[in-house]
């Protein structure tokens, strides 16, 4: 039976300072990051859900509250659903503006394919393939939701559609509250992805 695994990345964080927060706990939604999950929960209407697995990050599960309260379904936890580890985790961070313009952090900036600065490609693929997997059996036959966080959707998407892991972070097509579904066949085989933006209308304006 064809079915789809909809990869979701959490709402928008209430982060004033610009934390590179990274796995770190108790990160919330801002006000814009609450009603984009109430969007998702709308969205979510249309979906014969079968499966919601989510983030252990509280970003994450409160972006799924709206879709559990909309099936009356219960959260399930995935700790390979988490953020991708960085060193740089709990510190300011831009070019110029942050962390990196102190020369203490360059030497975690020699190899960006790996990456040297977090956790490597290879292994974010494997956790969240084994995820997404994961969902799709529990959902028996009907779709899927996953909540996770950008760099690890962006990297298995990538993979999955054959596109080089090493990347422009500014370029990745993966907004607050969008969805990455992926498509599989009778075999329960990958067979496409497509990507859409349901709390399009409350991003914030690109600078």
């Amino acid at each position: 039976m064809n079915s789809t695994v909809h990869v979701v990345r959490h709402g928008e964080v209430h982060n004033p300072q610009k934390i590179l927060y990274g796995r770190q706990p108790g990160w919330t939604l801002s006000e814009r990051g609450h009603k984009m999950a109430a969007t998702l929960g709308d969205w979510s209407k249309s979906i014969d859900l079968g499966a919601l697995h989510v983030s252990p990050l509280q970003r994450a599960q409160e972006t799924a509250g709206p879709i559990a309260t909309a099936h009356n379904m219960k959260i399930t936890t995935d700790e390979r659903l988490i953020e991708a580890a960085n060193v740089f985790e709990g510190k300011p961070f831009g070019i110029g503006d942050g962390v990196l313009k102190h020369p203490t952090a360059w030497k975690h900036l020699w190899n960006p394919w790996k990456p040297s600065w977090g956790e490597p490609y290879e292994e974010q693929i494997t956790r969240m393939l084994a995820a997404v997997f994961a969902a799709r059996d529990a959902a028996k036959g009907k779709d899927a939701i996953v909540v996770s966080h950008q760099l690890p959707i962006w990297i298995l998407r990538s993979a999955i559609e054959g596109r080089r892991l090493l990347h422009d972070p500014r370029k990745r097509e993966c907004s607050l509250a969008s969805v990455t579904s992926i498509h599989f066949d009778d075999d329960a085989m990958i067979s496409g992805t497509s990507y859409s933006e349901p709390a399009a209308h409350l991003l914030p304006p690109k600078k």
